[in-house]
């Protein structure tokens, strides 16, 4: 994608709407030079027009292309103007491609009347009125573009383009915490014209916005501001904000703000960490108001905000593609330098696969500490628990890995910072909300919850210190585990949780019919975010071929050689009473999943005999439902 702080502003309409001529006034308005994509139309072309025969996509394409090469030639070193019919939105795209962001699309447009009598006006111009209504036929009105009547004088035209283009900006950015500060960063790194927002509350947050910009030179030209409707009236429309704000009844009082200030086919993006559910409802009564809504999830914390994050964005695909453009900008690039930006699918997708996104992290963060503590009580500091996590990385690299090497390094004075940590693990609620989702579809995704009820107990610490003088210390004295055992136990446990929240991914894209693709969303995970990793970049390619990842056959050859170690690792810990639930629990998960027949056939009985619930018989094929009186 070519980034520039230069423009390529289209002018576009049927023919007779006078393009040349509000092209050329805005020209000499701005001071950037103007070209008319009919001088680039190819011989054959002008003379099929001028022989009455209207062209063909076929014949379009080669003439797209070239005003494609143009645009991008002029705006490595300057604005320029350039008009066309471009008629239909694959037309305007083809125009676009490679420089969307820079792309200002001016549609001037009047009734069939109207441009018929500019045209039986026009003298030695090769195109026919008679052709004027094949145009009308194919037209499809563009939803992102400047629209006005040309009705107005050419002089009222062009001060209307140069004031809504080029005095207002292109994208706003509403809430300046952490992630909203780093997006702005982000946004204007990548030349794009953004109006900044952040609330004033007398003696606690004053001229945020503000000092913001003055602190940052890229932010130059942003716009700062502390009322919302100068903010809303800064932008371009249609409008497209981003909120970063908190999750829950902020977003709601946020949206209800910025409402009595949106026109018609304005767009919110929720960017924040909401309830999928919420989404769902946000979108239905945006709707309402005739405003559109994409929920957005986005990782990577603030440094992923910054320098690249990866962005979950859902709703109606036809307003994701007006934002895309932005979002393809900001995000991380992936191995092949694609966007680790997709459209997930309908209603609140993006932010459900946001969820489990972090229920996953929640257990990739869970599993490196029970391997860290497994380390150390078999005697190891933390420089050499540093040296073993770092030699992993050639077979399980990830930045939770790389991440968890340099905590373990970190000294205040002589003393290890991590040493220092209050032992209370904190969370936000996107694991708790995961939880209730896997249990709500009926999908064992175990180890999301094992890792959350961790965090909960973590938080008991009192209770635990006068347990722990009652009870006693763990018995780790014969806790002897070799390194390579216990990083095969660590990839296992890795296997089984990717694998559980692809599974509830999946299952979940069956019950809302979001038709979700898995392989697309391992591929936006593998830069940019929290949990990208080897293994990641290994599922792209997997998840093409099968929405079960334990079925794969290089997965199966990898699980039956770490088989082994996880039951010596588990057993070990077990038997030196060391808590490691996740661990734990990954190889008690895989034992019953490939389990041919499990005891689930005892709780049926015991069901069907206090509460007539039945149950089905293996040696009857019909799957009828049975009652027995027990007693």
């Amino acid at each position: 994608m070519v980034i520039s702080k230069n423009r390529v502003i289209f002018v576009m309409g049927v023919s007779g709407v006078g393009k040349s001529t509000i092209g050329s006034l805005l020209s000499q308005e701005l001071g950037i030079p103007y070209f008319d994509g009919d001088d680039y139309h190819p011989k054959e072309n002008v003379l099929k027009m001028s022989n009455g025969e209207p062209l063909n996509d076929h014949d379009r394409f080669g003439w797209l292309a070239s005003l494609n090469q143009l645009a991008k030639e002029q705006v490595i070193n300057t604005s320029c103007i350039i008009v066309c019919s471009a008629l239909k939105e694959n037309y305007r795209t083809i125009i676009s491609l490679g420089i969307e962001v820079v792309s200002k699309w001016v549609y001037l447009y009047g009734s069939f009347e109207q441009i018929t009598k500019r045209i039986e006006s026009r003298l030695g111009h090769y195109m026919p009125s008679s052709l004027l209504q094949s145009q009308f036929e194919i037209l499809e009105e563009p939803k992102n573009a400047l629209k006005v009547n040309v009705s107005l004088t050419p002089t009222e035209i062009v001060k209307k383009i140069r004031k809504e283009l080029m005095n207002t900006s292109e994208f706003g950015l509403f809430g300046l915490g952490v992630m909203g500060k780093s997006l702005s960063r982000n946004l204007a790194n990548k030349n794009i014209n953004i109006s900044i927002f952040n609330r004033h509350v007398d003696g606690v947050e004053e001229n945020i916005a503000v000092d913001f910009k003055n602190e940052f030179e890229e932010l130059e030209t942003a716009k700062p501001f502390d009322d919302i409707e100068n903010f809303v009236n800064s932008l371009q429309q249609p409008r497209k904000i981003m909120l970063m704000v908190n999750s829950g009844k902020t977003t709601d009082i946020v949206i209800e703000n910025l409402l009595p200030y949106l026109s018609e086919g304005d767009i919110i993006i929720d960017g924040g960490n909401s309830n999928y559910n919420e989404t769902k409802r946000r979108l239905d009564y945006l709707l309402s108001k005739n405003i559109n809504f994409i929920g957005t999830g986005v990782s990577g914390g603030e440094e992923g905000a910054l320098k690249g994050p990866s962005i979950m964005p859902s709703g109606d695909v036809e307003i994701y593609k007006m934002v895309a453009p932005y979002l393809n900008a900001i995000a991380a690039k992936d191995a092949n330098n694609l966007p680790c930006c997709t459209y997930v699918g309908k209603e609140g997708s993006g932010h459900f696969i946001k969820m489990v996104h972090n229920g996953i992290e929640y257990v990739e963060m869970q599993l490196l500490a029970e391997v860290v503590q497994i380390l150390k009580l078999s005697g190891n500091n933390n420089d050499e628990i540093a040296d073993i996590l770092e030699s992993w990385k050639n077979s399980a690299d990830s930045y939770l890995l790389d991440i968890t090497v340099k905590v373990l390094r970190k000294k205040e004075g002589s003393a290890w910072l991590v040493d220092k940590i209050m032992d209370k693990a904190g969370n936000k609620g996107t694991g708790n909300w995961t939880t209730i989702a896997t249990a709500e579809l009926g999908v064992p995704s175990t180890l999301i919850p094992a890792a959350l009820f961790a965090r909960y107990s973590s938080f008991y610490k009192d209770d635990r210190v006068q347990l722990n003088n009652l009870y006693g210390d763990a018995n780790t004295s014969t806790l002897n585990l070799d390194t390579n055992d216990i990083l095969k136990a660590y990839q296992f446990s890795r296997i089984m949780n990717h694998f559980q929240g692809f599974n509830l991914i999946s299952e979940a894209s069956k019950k809302h019919e979001w038709d979700l693709n898995l392989s697309e969303i391992a591929r936006i995970w593998t830069n940019g975010c929290i949990i990208k990793s080897s293994l990641m970049i290994e599922l792209v390619e997997i998840l093409k071929e099968t929405s079960n990842i334990l079925m794969d056959k290089k997965i199966i050859e990898q699980i039956k050689d770490l088989k082994s170690s996880i039951n010596i690792v588990v057993l070990q810990c077990v038997l030196n009473e060391l808590s490691t639930p996740c661990l734990s629990e990954s190889v008690q998960f895989f034992n019953g999943y490939i389990s041919k027949n499990s005891p689930a056939n005892i709780i049926q009985a015991q069901r069907d005999y206090f509460g007539a619930h039945t149950y089905q018989r293996i040696d009857d094929p019909s799957e009828k439902f049975y009652h027995t009186n027990w007693s």
